[in-house]
């Protein structure tokens, strides 16, 4: 792409539209993969797709920057009650430092207002001044790092009984999201991933295996599977994942952890992906002693500057990216 005037382009951001999702997908992966010094930039990320299913998912958090009627920016937000997380936000690489990277994230502060969030984050790059010095202009305050972590899939059988999201009726449907919304609630006070398992659910992305503790719901977690997805081929992504209070967490978060390698499994993939904010002491943890390893780290910022349900005692897994 070229442009003119690359340090006071003349910006017209606006939202993201269907027919920008490919030239969006583009460039977040030449943006990723440029700022991280892949060989070949545009083939960082492999099959694994976000752009298309966030879109679909919600497009009213989904905005896009044009320059002389040419796309070369984007970024997307997922609403979880009330919390909110800013991301993928991405800009060509001509254009870096055009200040094009805060006019994006304007728009999502508002519709974070509009829908009363309390907290909102991030997952941004822990060693990129650059960075976490955008996002705190903004409000964002880095605070502890979350390990992105896998690990192979195993064969153990767990001892709690799970199922599959899709296996249920819809009347049992509707009795799983109304559990998973109470669980969450009791986290943090109005948390709410019930978009995510919906969004999963409708466009094919994998499922959400739920973990029962005899009519009670003990865990939850909406994964990504496969091409196409989040996790992309040859892996089972674990994008949220939250435990039911009260004293038998790691037991559950175990067991959960052992249902999800059994669901990767029967679809094929050889390997689980997630991610765990440190400051969740107990989970990460419990993690390690599970056998998951961390591949990358980043760090969450947090708008306002509290721990939100990134604190010791909250059994969540997600990374916010």
């Amino acid at each position: 792409m070229t442009t003119t005037s690359p340090r006071n382009p003349d910006v017209l951001i606006r939202p993201l539209r269907e027919d920008d999702i490919t030239a969006a997908d583009h460039i977040m992966r030449v943006a990723f993969g440029t700022f991280l010094g892949a060989p070949e930039p545009a083939a960082i990320f492999g099959d694994a797709s976000w752009v298309a299913h966030r879109w679909k998912a919600d497009q009213e958090t989904a905005f896009a920057a044009e320059v002389d009627g040419e796309l070369v920016g984007s970024v997307q937000a997922a609403l979880w009650g009330t919390f909110a997380f800013l991301g993928p936000l991405t800009v060509h690489p001509d254009l870096w430092n055009s200040g094009i990277g805060g006019r994006l994230i304007e728009p999502v502060l508002d519709r974070f207002a509009e829908h009363n969030v309390r907290l909102a984050g991030l997952f941004t790059f822990s060693d990129s001044l650059k960075h976490v010095g955008l996002y705190q202009k903004y409000g964002f305050y880095p605070r502890c790092l979350t390990a992105l972590m896998a690990r192979d899939v195993g064969a153990a059988s767990s001892s709690l009984q799970w199922s599959r999201y899709s296996q249920h009726s819809e009347n049992e449907r509707t009795a799983a999201l109304d559990a998973s919304r109470s669980l969450t609630d009791a986290i943090f006070a109005g948390l709410d991933v019930s978009a995510e398992i919906l969004s999963i659910q409708a466009q094919g992305l994998g499922d959400t295996i739920l973990l029962w503790d005899g009519s009670r719901l003990a865990a939850f977690a909406p994964c990504h599977c496969g091409a196409g997805t989040e996790a992309g081929s040859g892996a089972c992504y674990i994008k949220f994942a939250a435990v039911q209070p009260g004293g038998a967490e790691s037991r559950y978060l175990g067991e959960l952890l052992t249902a999800c390698d059994n669901y990767a499994a029967s679809s094929g993939a050889e390997r689980v992906l997630t991610g765990v904010n440190t400051a969740r002491h107990e989970a990460y943890e419990e993690m390690r002693q599970q056998g998951f390893r961390t591949r990358a780290l980043g760090i969450a910022m947090h708008r306002p500057n509290e721990a939100g349900f990134s604190r010791p005692g909250a059994y969540v897994l997600d990374d916010w990216r």
